[in-house]
């Protein structure tokens, strides 16, 4: 095995970037592939839920996304520090490729995989170029998109794949739906890896204003930082409603699969998930996104019909819960929402991307 080709998967700390590496990662593995995942502190947390034969290299970074003296004095020290870690470690470990996902951990190893001539790959979630991958994006040798389509500078060579989806998701793709009726109904909250206080903070209220006939058959499973999760758990229990509110969700995948509805941040990995098995949805993009990426990733499933969209100032308890009440009110209307989802899907993501790593690595 010591013998077998070394991929280096770069991914920053936000399951944005982490779950299309974890995707890379356990295909790359069944095809006979070493697999080292460089991150952060923040993105190792991630890494249990990789496949045990997966190494794991910590590597020192940081962000410029935080303000104050200190932190713009010490993020350039943090990022030369793994610069030159990442660097001893590929002249010692020899990668046939690597591949960096966004963020900015990514920096030093695909920094060192440039400066040293290694094969590499981009691959962008978003819409819209990240910042760190607009470093990157014209020095690499193949550039892979997620979303369709994605704003790049000119002269760009790129291969839309989609975005890669773990195998628990996989697994669920195109899975039978159940459209909503007159039985107990399911909708997900999903906030992205991070929560989103603001969909603890309006959905309870708009779940309020639903008529009776939905919210007798009503369950919820709703995704919460840590701080929320007690008020939101007591909001739903006050109307009566079986709720169960977390901070993150193992078996996300299963949740998608029987939910009649979904509302959710549009994050890249939440509307591939959301695709790839096929379900109706609410989208609330992030308005803090400087480049409003998440505008860009809802486009597509929302111009084919499939999800209905909200910006932040229009997620009010009483437009959330008109949206709510036209599509668990309509079941035709939800089953052709989710067909509509499902026809944006991008399943041979992984496989794609696995097709451009194994031609990269044959050039060699």
């Amino acid at each position: 095995m010591d013998n077998a080709p070394l991929l280096i998967l770069a991914a920053g700390g936000t399951g944005g970037h982490m779950f299309p590496a974890q995707a890379v990662a356990e295909t790359m593995l069944l095809r006979g592939w070493r697999v080292v995942l460089s991150t952060d502190i923040r993105g190792s947390h991630y890494s249990g839920s990789f496949p045990d034969e997966v190494k794991v290299e910590v590597v020192s970074s940081g962000t410029f996304a935080r303000s104050g003296l200190a932190n713009k004095v010490f993020v350039p020290i943090s990022l030369t520090i793994g610069l030159l870690s990442a660097f001893n470690n590929m002249r010692k470990w020899r990668p046939t490729v690597v591949v960096g996902f966004g963020g900015y951990p990514t920096i030093p190893a695909m920094g060192a995989a440039c400066a040293l001539g290694v094969p590499t790959i981009l691959h962008e979630q978003n819409g819209v170029l990240g910042k760190v991958n607009r470093l990157f994006v014209s020095r690499v040798d193949k550039v892979a998109c997620g979303t369709f389509p994605t704003k790049l500078p000119n002269n760009i060579n790129v291969s839309y794949v989609g975005n890669p989806v773990r195998q628990t998701v996989l697994s669920k793709h195109g899975a039978g739906y159940i459209k909503p009726g007159d039985y107990p109904m399911d909708i997900l909250i999903m906030g992205g890896s991070q929560g989103a206080k603001i969909l603890s903070d309006i959905v309870p209220r708009a779940v309020a204003l639903l008529s009776r006939n939905i919210l007798k058959n009503l369950r919820v499973s709703q995704q919460a930082r840590p701080e929320d999760c007690s008020r939101v758990s007591e909001a739903y229990a006050a109307l009566g409603v079986r709720a169960i509110v977390q901070p993150f969700f193992t078996d996300i995948s299963d949740r998608i699969s029987r939910s009649q509805l979904i509302v959710s941040r549009s994050g890249a990995s939440s509307v591939a998930d959301i695709s790839t098995i096929g379900r109706p949805s609410i989208f609330v993009p992030l308005a803090a996104a400087i480049r409003d990426e998440q505008t860009a990733n809802a486009k597509e499933l929302v111009e084919a019909g499939g999800a209905l969209l909200l910006t932040e100032s229009e997620f009010t308890a009483e437009n959330v819960a008109n949206k709510i009440e036209s599509v668990l009110q309509d079941g035709s209307k939800a089953q052709a929402m989710a067909d509509a989802a499902l026809g944006c899907a991008r399943p041979n993501a992984t496989a794609d991307i696995a097709h451009m790593i194994n031609n990269l690595a044959g050039k060699l």
